[in-house]
């Protein structure tokens, strides 16, 4: 299976693999509401207030009529629970997605999760890579996988996302995980 947000980036990802897909409202990047689209940049320049505010606590920062990482943390529980009732999934996510995941992992290694969560916007999660979650008898295998491109390649990203999960098999007429 393989799920993306409905965002135009992980679809057109998606399409390149030339797969079925889902897409789910829950996968999709913070919204970032008024300052949404806007680089950091202009962010400073035409709400200097927000910027300030964003950079005290980024965690439980809310954007105006957006939202904030705490609130993603709860949107992303439902995903968290169906992924653990399906066998093999691969997630095209944006990167506070990816980031949750992460926190995700660290949250069943017992560790302080109410001093992670400060952490959590900052975790790095560099583009253009895959991570896989193996689940574990008390919580998940992680790797990383970086796809070393420089832009993007349908082919050269199938070809990377398919030889790291054993659960894909292909051949001309069959492309299926």
């Amino acid at each position: 299976k393989v799920w993306t947000s409905q965002m135009k980036r992980t679809i057109q990802t998606a399409e390149c693999l030339g797969v079925p897909y889902e897409q789910w409202k829950y996968l999709n990047e913070i919204d970032a509401g008024v300052c949404e689209e806007m680089m950091y940049e202009e962010i400073q320049e035409h709400y200097p207030l927000e910027f300030a505010l964003r950079d005290q606590d980024k965690y439980r920062y809310r954007y105006p009529k957006g939202e904030s990482y705490e609130d993603l943390v709860q949107r992303l529980e439902p995903v968290i629970m169906e992924l653990e009732r399906q066998e093999n999934v691969l997630v095209i996510c944006h990167q506070a997605v990816m980031r949750f995941s992460l926190f995700f992992i660290f949250y069943f290694f017992d560790l302080s999760v109410s001093a992670f969560t400060d952490e959590l916007p900052y975790l790095k999660c560099p583009l253009h890579t895959v991570l896989k979650l193996t689940p574990m008898a008390y919580g998940e295998l992680y790797n990383l996988f970086n796809l070393l491109v420089s832009y993007i390649n349908c082919m050269l990203i199938f070809t990377s996302i398919l030889s790291m999960f054993s659960c894909c098999t292909t051949s001309p007429e069959t492309k299926k995980c």
